[in-house]
């Protein structure tokens, strides 16, 4: 129970690596606040929440509008009094060369992957500062440390995570906020296995370049998220963890 009595948010918790975190630091008894704009996933992680015992509320949310932040974060407090870890997860893709990027997808992905976390922090800071600390936990990539071919705005937005990451826990690292970031290799969620079904990328050009030669499941990013909410990870700020199979290693 290396989370019990703790209030954890979730973005893109629906589906994925934010769904199989929801549903491990649960376990470890964190009361969850699931957030997607996707309501039927949402619901469905809450649905899996309490099946297996535990405490969870879904609040639909669209992490680019801060309006959709304060609110989420305003009930959250009405209903467990704070907010203790906040695991920014939400995000996409968009496999295409940079000269056949239109203004709109760039803006739209450097919304939803780093507006969003900036958001996310922004918000949640603000409200640990006044109960004492917390922990942050923001989503990059291995794309976020090396690059990948035809991922022009996603490995930009990955990375600016990650320097996102360094300064916020550099800023507040004397007000006891921990601000760490996972950086996951190729992970088999619903939205990579949609981008194979499309022949956006094929499997084997990821994993040629994964030592291992496989993908993740959700659930083996979901350990290191409840390693860095827990007190275990209580001396690491501004790190950023890489969970990629051995890909950026070389």
């Amino acid at each position: 129970m290396r989370l019990k009595g703790k209030v954890m948010m979730v973005t893109g918790g629906g589906s994925g690596i934010g769904q199989a975190a929801a549903l491990r630091c649960a376990k470890e008894g964190a009361k969850i606040v699931v957030m997607d704009i996707v309501e039927a996933g949402g619901r469905e992680t809450v649905n899996a929440l309490k099946s297996q015992g535990s405490v969870g509320v879904f609040i639909k949310a669209d992490v680019t509008q801060e309006a959709d932040w304060i609110a989420a974060m305003d009930e959250t407090e009405r209903r467990y009094g704070r907010i203790d870890v906040l695991f920014n997860n939400a995000g996409s893709n968009l496999s295409k060369p940079v000269t056949e990027v239109t203004v709109g997808e760039w803006d739209s992905l450097i919304a939803l992957n780093l507006k969003g976390v900036f958001l996310g922090a922004k918000h949640a800071i603000i409200r640990m500062l006044k109960t004492g600390g917390g922990s942050i936990i923001n989503t990059s990539s291995s794309f976020g440390v090396i690059a990948f071919p035809k991922m022009p705005a996603y490995c930009a937005s990955k990375g600016g995570i990650i320097m996102l990451t360094r300064q916020l826990a550099l800023d507040y690292a004397k007000q006891n906020i921990r601000v760490n970031c996972i950086c996951p290799g190729p992970t088999l969620t619903p939205r990579v296995k949609a981008h194979f079904s499309k022949g956006d990328v094929s499997s084997d050009s990821v994993l040629g370049g994964v030592p291992m030669g496989r993908f993740a499941e959700p659930e083996e990013i979901a350990g290191p998220v409840l390693f860095l909410a827990s007190d275990d990870a209580s001396y690491m700020t501004g790190a950023a963890l890489v969970v990629d199979g051995g890909q950026t290693m070389h």
